[in-house]
């Protein structure tokens, strides 16, 4: 069963559509980034997530449950929507958490310290949030949205005001959290940070979900060998071998290099090159915004 489900939602405001028919899942373990320029529905699809606003069509569920009308669907939920994370600036971080601890029934004292140190907070759990800086409060959210263990982590721009420290720091605690199993959503314009752990990116531009992005399909290598056709057509003989096409006088590929390397030297082609190039997500978004 998927964690996450998003079946054909959209968001209209009077007769102006926000959103319209984005369909989307999110399996337990997997980070699906969700990128888009500004006014694309980033925000508003986040918000119907978390269920903080009602679609006009479609439906969202979380681990089966319709997030609108099943009260205890967000059970699973952990979400930073507003960033930074509203909290009580007279009270320290330790007592902030307390408080969302009572309202989440996490009742061990351990799990607070357990958080405050994964989000390296310790130093400051216990100064008046009053005083944190913009990036503190930004990874005290963090703290509180995993506090109760949830299964479903939705982020709107976890690391936005993060210096580069705190950046890496939350980058890290998502492929933490999801080979534990949870299931992560998050809007990001870190789409470069990104590709480096996502298993999947979302698209959208216009309020619609233009393309997605499965990035471990996209190893691609990238072989410089003569003469190039004969090669291609070779490769593309090959069964562990797909993708193959002619680029920039090369030949770029996806699959085994190994079985294609041995079966051009094995046909007496000359191979001068053969390395992995890596999927420029970013380069595919912005030519993929620019022509929808």
């Amino acid at each position: 069963m998927e964690a996450l489900r998003l079946q054909g939602i959209g968001k209209r405001y009077g007769r102006k559509p926000v959103l319209e028919g984005v369909s989307l899942s999110v399996r337990p373990g997997e980070i699906y980034a969700l990128a888009g320029p500004n006014g694309s529905g980033k925000t508003t699809l986040i918000r119907l997530v978390t269920g903080l606003a009602f679609p006009t069509e479609g439906r969202a569920f979380l681990l089966g449950e319709d997030v609108h009308k099943s009260p205890g669907a967000r059970r699973h939920l952990g979400a930073v929507v507003e960033a930074p994370a509203a909290f009580y600036p007279y009270l320290t971080g330790r007592e902030n958490l307390r408080l969302y601890a009572s309202l989440s029934g996490v009742k061990e004292e351990a799990r607070l310290t357990e958080v405050l140190a994964r989000l390296k907070l310790l130093a400051v759990a216990d100064q008046k949030v009053g005083r944190y800086s913009l990036g503190q409060r930004q990874r005290l959210g963090l703290a509180a949205a995993i506090l109760h263990r949830p299964k479903v982590l939705v982020l709107d721009e976890p690391t936005s005001g993060l210096d580069p420290e705190g950046v890496e720091l939350v980058h890290g605690l998502l492929q933490e959290l999801a080979r534990e199993g949870v299931a992560v959503l998050l809007s990001t314009h870190h789409l470069r940070e990104v590709s480096g752990y996502a298993q999947k990116v979302g698209i959208l531009g216009g309020g619609r979900l233009l393309d997605e992005v499965d990035l471990p399909s996209r190893e691609v290598y990238r072989l410089e060998a003569e003469p190039l056709e004969g090669a291609l057509a070779l490769l593309r003989s090959l069964p562990r071998v797909a993708s193959a096409r002619i680029q920039g006088g090369a030949i770029l590929f996806e699959g085994e290099p190994e079985a294609a390397l041995q079966a051009l030297l094995r046909e007496g082609y000359r191979v001068r090159a053969l390395f992995p190039q890596r999927f420029d997500l970013q380069a595919y978004y912005q030519e993929r915004v620019r022509h929808a």
